[in-house]
């Protein structure tokens, strides 16, 4: 089963622990210490739209794009209300193409870890390069290797309403994978429950490699930040911040 399918329709209530409007204003506050204004946003990789819907809240113009489409439907869904409505794409982060440039692109929770193939995370760097605007910023997080490495061998169990999902972790030290096996269970009306399972992929990359592919597509490293804090990251972070900005042409 490709990912996010069966996760779709219930990962807002299984991740309503996330602080989705720390990043949100974690970003803005970037976008004043970098003294830029943009106006266009992609979000890359949006997921359910929570980021979306929080910058489209505050007046910017933003477009969703993701490669699942039960996710994409679950964005329009929370963004319907909204008095101005994003536009959702379904388009992966490695065949992104617009119609046009935009002033910044953003890409929260980790999406950038799924890009598990170096060749992969270079493409998708590239098209961001493409169609971001030069001066424009990609602020963008990661997990690191210290917190994959940290959960591997345990499992977690988060239940919510009807869903009951229970998750392992593995994670090997070579290749800087950690694969995640998910089984949710659904109840239904009847009492019985129906077993979907997924499994994810992440890859840790160091800022050392995140700098080099950034530097051959056109755009320079500007800051690298801890967990939606503005000082450099600690030994033990889990999640770090980079903010990476597209040359100017010469």
């Amino acid at each position: 089963m490709s990912i996010y399918r069966a996760m779709a329709r219930h990962y807002d209530a299984l991740t309503d622990d996330v602080p989705y409007g720390a990043f949100a204003d974690f970003l803005e506050k970037i976008f004043r210490r970098e003294k830029t204004a943009p106006e266009l946003i992609l979000d890359l990789a949006c997921g359910t739209g929570s980021v979306t819907k929080l910058l489209a809240e505050r007046g910017y113009d933003v477009i969703g794009a993701d490669s699942s489409p039960d996710m994409l439907m679950q964005a329009a869904n929370k963004c319907s209300s909204l008095p101005v409505m994003p536009t959702f794409i379904r388009q992966s982060m490695t065949d992104l193409d617009l119609y046009g440039t935009v002033d910044a692109v953003v890409s929260f929770l980790d999406s950038v870890n799924y890009l598990t193939d170096p060749r992969d995370l270079d493409r998708a760097f590239g098209r961001v390069s493409l169609f971001l605007n030069p001066g424009g910023l990609f602020v963008f997080d990661l997990n690191t290797a210290c917190k994959l490495s940290s959960i591997a061998g345990n499992s977690f169990v988060r239940e919510t309403g009807d869903v009951f999902c229970v998750w392992q972790a593995a994670w090997e030290e070579k290749t800087r994978l950690a694969a995640f096996y998910l089984d949710l269970f659904e109840k239904k009306k009847d009492g019985r429950y129906l077993r979907e399972s997924e499994d994810h992929r992440e890859r840790a990359y160091s800022v050392g490699e995140i700098r080099d592919v950034l530097e051959k597509n056109g755009m320079e490293l500007r800051r690298v930040y801890g967990n939606l804090k503005f000082r450099a990251p600690k030994p033990e972070e889990e999640r770090i911040f980079f903010v990476a900005k597209k040359k100017a042409r010469s």
